[in-house]
Order: C-alpha cells, then structure tokens, then sequence
C-alpha cells in the first residue's frame, strides 16, 4: 500500500476505536459539587407572622395566639427552631417551632438563678446564639452575664460575676456592663458585645476573658485591638470566613472586626441605614440589617443598600431588634416593640406580597396609669396644651411641616417630670436629643418629651441609674441608661426644658396611639367643637367662590374636587386661646332639602387621630393649604381638614368627592367634627352647590 493509503487506514481505525469507546460501559462520574446558589438582591418581601398576636404577654400555644413581652433576638437550629430571647417581663428563652407551636425553654421571672432550665432565672435576655453542639448562648442584659442552656436542660453561668464593670480574666471574676450582643464559632469561642463598656469581647474556650477591640470610651476609630472605638455594640453575626459582624448602633454603621483583630468599618448608615440594632450575614456576604427606624435593609458585598421592608409603600416594623437566616434564604424577625415574630421570604413568582400584619395589635390594651398625669399633683388637673394629630411648622416657614404625635401638658420650667406606669427600658436608644427642645426618653411604651432625661434644672443626674456621657471637652453628650433599666410610678424621669410642658405619646415610633385614651385624672371636655367654614378647592388647590345666590358650581365631569372643613376644640378649663385640635372629622352629602344621599346616611369620618400615621406624607393628606401658624408670631393655629382624603388607623390615603354619578342639580355638604369625648361640632358646618349639567 502506498503511504497515504496507510495514513487513510490508520485515521479510519483511530475513529473506529474513539466512537467504539463511547459504547463501552463506564464507571458512573460522581456529580460536581456545588454551593449555595447566591444570594439575590432586592428581592420582594412577603412578610408573614410567625408567632405572636401584638399583645404584650406571656402565652405559649399556637403561634398565633402566643404572646411575648419583648421578643429581642432570636437564633435558628438545623432543624428550623426558632429560640427567641423574650425579655420585659417574661424574662424566658422561647421556642418557635416548624408547626408553628411556642413553648418556653427557660426561665421562670426576672432575677438570677442557674440550675434546671424551667427553674433559672433571667433578667432581660437580649441577644441569642447556638454552637455546633446545640447548646443555647444568652446576652443575660440585667444580670451583666453570659448564660448557657444546655442539651442537658441545665442553665448555667458561662461568664461574668453580675456586677456592671469591666474586667477580663477568668470568666467568672470577669465583669462586662449589659452586654446585648453574642455568637459562637466553630471551636467554641464565644463572642460578646459588651453593650455599655463600648467592646467586642471573646470568651475563650479555656474559661478566660479577654478584650479584641474597643476602649475606655465610646468612639468611632478603626484599627486594631485597644486603639480602636466602638459606641453602643449591640448585635454580632459570624461570616463565612470568620469575621464578626458587629451592629454599633450610636456609629450608625455595621463594623467589620477580622481573625487578625482588626476592626474596620463595613457599612456606614446615614442613607437607607440608620442606626442599626441587628445584623445577619449569609454564605455569600450579603447582609441583612434591622434598624432602629423599622426598616429591613439588604447590604450586598459591595455596599448597596435596599430596604426590603420599612420604606413606603413597603410596610414598617415597631423595633426589629433580632434577624436571622433560615435554611430556604429567608429571614426570621424579631419584632420587639410588636411583640410578634416574622418571616420574610421571596415571592418566587414575583406575584405581589400580600397585605402585612406588622406592628402591635391596634387595640391592645394601654399602659395601666390609673389616670396619673406626669406631673405632680399626679391625681390632679393639669392644663392640656396639644392633642394627637395637630398641624405644626418648623423653623423655616412651612406650616404643614409633621403631625404632632402625643398628648402635650402644660408645666412650669424645671418641674419634675413623673412616671405614670411602672416601666423597664426596653431600647439601647432610650435617650435622644440631649440639650435640645426635643429630648426625650423611651420608657415601654410611653415616651416622655421636652426635658432633661435624669437630671434635675442645674444638671444633675437624680442617681446611678442615669449615666451621663462627656465629649472631650467636658460637654454632656448622651444620657445612658441601660436596656432593662426599672422605675417606678412616681419616680422622677427628668425635669421640663424651656418648652414649658411635657410631651407624652404611647406606644412604638410609626404605631403612636392617642394618648388621651389613657384617661386623665380630672380631665374632661363637654366643649363642643366649633366650626367655622367648609369650602372646596379646585386641582390647584385653590378656593372655589360661590356663584350668584350664594350656592358653589362643582362640575359633574372632571378629576373631582376636594373638600376642606376649617375646626377647632377645647378642653374644660383651659385657657379661652388655647385651641387644640380636633379627634375626627368627616363629611355628609345632602339634596336640597336637608336628607341625607345613600350612603352617606352617617358622616363619613376620613380624618381620625386615633393612630400616628407613619408616613411623613400624612401632614399635607390631612391638612390643606394655610393649615398651622401661618404668620409669623401668631398664637393662632388653623386646623384646615382634607376630609375628602383618609388619615385614620394609620392609612394614609389621597382623594377627592367625585359627584360625576349624580344628577344636577342643588346639594348641600355638611361637615362634622368630634372631640375624643363625643361633642358634636357646631357652628358653619353647611355648604350649598350646585352641579352643573
């Protein structure tokens, strides 16, 4: 054969023997192994409640009838339990279970005691963790301790003597001050956020203390070891790569503190983050982020932030002091201001989420004050100087700036300001604007404004429980006071600032309810609101002048028109000009000889300040142009009502009176407004119209 001939055969017989291999049997490959699928970002939230029904309590059972008193964090096992820290005045470690039943797993009243898990005792447990074996990790808060719930059913004390301080060493002379934060590594180490020492701590596995980052002071410094700076530490997660994730609230950042010890800052808060009080990192390094506002922010490994939930017209949550990360990708929540538990997960078909259920029941029961004002005498009459819902400005010129949020009482400057209910600090954040108009405390649910948190007129805290803050220079910077925190009724919470009363609002920051519901000692109110004009106002806001015979022209076809009702009230006793508010504010529509059309045989009662909307649209929704203290240096506000639009039950919601199913013709609208006590408005409550054809 020649040469080529032989090349031919020999590429015939080398296909021959590759496509004869394909058809010999062969050892079965083993599959390729693959990770998790990667996190996806601004995915859409359906937020579900897990447990918890909104009311303060102590209930185990089915999850929707379960109670908690102050369900802080939470941690998930392997097997999809939910243990939750559930402070207030439980004091109990909880467990949420796939079926969706709650059962208590430790503890039994505030106090101090290890030993067998229903016989222990806590004082506001705060944060919660698991190590690989199953034990049960708490930020013990009240008590200054780390505590242990063992697979044995046993609660023992893993570290800290009990007395607020600071000191490393061995784990049971070691002293930490309320720490709120915990997590655990593989190897058993035990991290700690030593809230008001403003450290990272680890416990180490052979029983010592010791301190990776943080110093004498609160401070924001990145670095490494004791030069570095944190204020307020209250949450820590673990990442893949053994990084701890550190929520430093007063920072408003997320902090990075690595093996090597190095801290570092990761997500700086100030945009869609602020003040974040939890924080939950996934395989890949996305972050989930509770804050202080409500919201539930995404951060990817890149430093995107997007809220998934807290940011209109996404619902908002009361406190979301605890997020963890379950086996399908979603998210628990610990909803502490709530008292409920959640579940976030991803709509898998992008459907849109149904309506949430977020925030405490709206009609659970109020803070038992037995009718005490915060002022003394506690059992008198105290003038009221402002209600829920009030129109108010700002500082440069614009009237309709917020809706006043509480129930103000008019006091001198320098009165003590007393609690009206027996309360714990529940919040890292009790305190706020030191030095300012608006200084306040949180205390429960009651929030006490427009004075000195803790001090007396010449500065002075009233004891120990108030811990004063200095900047450099020596100027008072923050009044600390610690989660878990008692006092008493009666007790002296500050003394009122130059705004000469006290601001009183009830319940968490988005969910206000109308603090005149508490029932006032002495308070009453036979006035009868006074009305003194209707009119309409047309696409661009303006009035619409009534024709020749006094009746207003409304077009039949068009966008609608808006109807406003100009109000005000007062209370027994109080001074002839102080005008407050009114409760609620509606409308009727009449033919031309005084009956009621169908369906408006009752007034319809859009505007009701029985709840603080949470959207800051709701002032300009509720209130028209030239509503509030529209000259300079007047002592008059006007109370201008958008009645055609609804703020009430914490809906905000815009609209206009559409008469386009009507025939022409005369129509009357009359307005009616109402106090908290039932007064029926009076005064110019009638508008004529006319539609025209």
């Amino acid at each position: 054969m020649k040469r080529w001939q032989w090349m031919v055969v020999a590429v015939v017989v080398v296909t021959a023997a590759g496509l004869a291999w394909t058809f010999l049997p062969t050892a079965v490959q083993a599959p390729v192994a693959r990770g998790p699928a990667p996190t996806p970002l601004g995915w859409q939230a359906h937020i579900e409640t897990a447990a918890g029904d909104g009311v303060d309590g102590l209930r185990d059972g089915a999850g929707a009838q379960a109670r908690f008193a102050d369900p802080y964090a939470l941690a998930l096992d392997g097997n999809g339990v939910a243990y939750i820290a559930d402070a207030g005045d439980n004091n109990r470690i909880r467990r949420l279970h796939p079926d969706g039943r709650v059962d208590t797993l430790a503890g039994t009243g505030e106090g101090w005691r290890d030993g067998p898990a229903l016989q222990a005792q806590f004082n506001t447990p705060s944060g919660i963790a698991l190590d690989a074996a199953g034990n049960v990790y708490v930020a013990d808060t009240g008590n200054h301790r780390i505590r242990r719930i063992g697979t044995d059913g046993n609660v023992t004390t893993v570290a800290g003597d009990g007395q607020p301080g600071f000191a490393d060493g061995a784990a049971l002379q070691a002293r930490f001050d309320g720490p709120m934060g915990v997590a655990v590594d593989a190897t058993g180490r035990v991290y700690v956020a030593d809230t008001y020492n403003d450290r990272i701590r680890v416990i180490e596995p052979d029983g010592n203390v010791r301190t990776l980052g943080g110093g004498d002071a609160p401070g924001n410094v990145d670095g490494i070891g004791a030069e570095t700076r944190l204020d307020t530490p209250v949450a820590l997660a673990l990442d893949a790569h053994g990084n701890l994730l550190i929520a430093d609230l007063y920072n408003d950042a997320i902090r990075r503190l690595s093996p090597d010890g190095t801290l570092r800052t990761q997500v700086v808060g100030g945009g869609v983050l602020s003040g974040p009080l939890s924080v939950a990192v996934t395989h890949d390094d996305v972050l989930y982020v509770g804050d202080i506002n409500g919201k539930v922010v995404q951060v990817s490994p890149q430093g995107h932030q997007v809220a998934l939930a807290g940011v209109a017209p996404q619902p908002r949550f009361a406190r979301p002091s605890g997020v963890a990360l379950d086996a399908q990708g979603g998210l628990y929540l610990a909803d502490a201001a709530a008292y409920r538990i959640h579940r976030l997960r991803a709509a898998a078909d992008g459907s849109a989420p149904a309506p949430a259920v977020t925030g405490p029941a709206p009609d659970a029961p109020l803070p038992a004050t037995a009718g005490r004002w915060p002022l003394a005498p506690q059992d008198g009459w105290h003038e009221v100087v402002g209600t829920l819902g009030e129109v108010r400005g700002n500082f440069s010129g614009e009237s309709r700036h917020h809706l006043h949020g509480g129930f103000d009482i008019r006091g001198d400057v320098g009165q003590r300001v007393l609690a009206i209910a027996d309360g714990k600090v529940d919040s890292a954040a009790a305190s706020w604007a030191v030095g300012g108009q608006g200084e306040g405390l949180a205390l429960g649910r009651l929030k006490y404004i427009h004075m000195q948190v803790g001090r007396d007129p010449r500065g002075q805290p009233f004891d120990a429980r108030w811990q004063p803050l200095l900047d450099l220079d020596g100027k008072l910077e923050r009044i600390r006071v610690r989660r878990g925190t008692r006092f008493r009724v009666g007790e002296p919470l500050g003394s009122i600032n130059r705004m000469a009363h006290v601001h009183l609002s009830v319940g968490a920051s988005g969910f206000e309810r109308n603090a005149v519901a508490l029932g006032f000692t002495g308070y009453a109110d036979r006035f009868a609101p006074r009305i003194t004009a209707v009119e309409l106002l047309d696409d661009l806001d303006q009035p619409i002048t009534a024709a020749t015979g006094g009746r207003v022209p409304v077009p039949r076809q068009g966008p609608g028109v808006q109807i406003v009702v100009e109000a005000w009230d007062q209370v027994d006793r109080n001074l002839p000009r102080r005008r407050l508010g009114a409760y609620q504010v509606g409308y009727q529509i009449l033919d031309a000889q005084g009956q009621p059309l169908p369906g408006y045989e009752q007034p319809r009662f859009n505007i009701v300040f029985n709840r603080m909307p949470p959207e800051n649209s709701a002032t300009v929704v509720a209130y028209a142009p030239d509503s509030g203290i529209t000259v300079h240096g007047s002592a008059v506000t006007r109370f201008r009502y958008l009645v055609s639009n609804t703020v009430r039950d914490g809906v905000v919601e815009t609209g206009r009176w559409q008469p386009d199913a009507l025939p022409a013709g005369d129509y009357v609208i009359r307005a009616s407004v109402r106090d908290y006590s039932g007064n029926e408005g009076v005064g110019a409550r009638e508008l004529k119209i006319t539609l025209l054809p």
